[in-house]
């Protein structure tokens, strides 16, 4: 198995492989095709590798069902990924303050129009921008 490859493509490529050699008259037990696709799985698999070959009887373990419990593993495995990695983002980032600004019309008019509360407002923004771009 590829690095990070889906399973579905795994499968897919592993069942091309085995038609392949029985159209050259190779016959394989079900045993020996679930052994086969357990060994060609990545390191990532490990856990649930050694989950099967220790409480299922490989011999008897459906292939078809081992294909439905690796894309089921790998779509909770996906799920967790998924969260723990919004989780880190989360915690790497601080929620960004937002700031609305008023919009002012500077066509030669100053700012008579703005009350002392506004022009107070208006004089902290400049002052916040000013610093932060230090």
């Amino acid at each position: 198995m590829k690095q990070d490859e889906p399973i579905v493509d795994m499968i897919t490529r592993f069942t091309d492989i085995i038609n392949g050699l029985k159209g050259f008259d190779r016959k394989f037990t079900n045993g020996e095709l679930v052994s086969k696709m357990l060994r060609s799985l990545s390191e990532d698999w490990n856990s649930l590798r050694m989950l099967i070959e220790n409480t299922k009887d490989i011999n008897t373990y459906p292939l078809e069902e081992l294909y439905g419990t690796l894309m089921t593993y790998e779509l909770n495995n996906a799920e967790t990924k998924e969260k723990t990695r919004r989780s880190k983002e989360e915690m790497k980032e601080p929620p960004k303050k937002q700031i609305a600004l008023k919009s002012t019309n500077d066509e030669g008019s100053s700012n008579t129009n703005m009350s002392d509360e506004e022009l107070d407002d208006l004089v902290l923004l400049q002052e916040m921008e000013r610093l932060s771009k230090q």
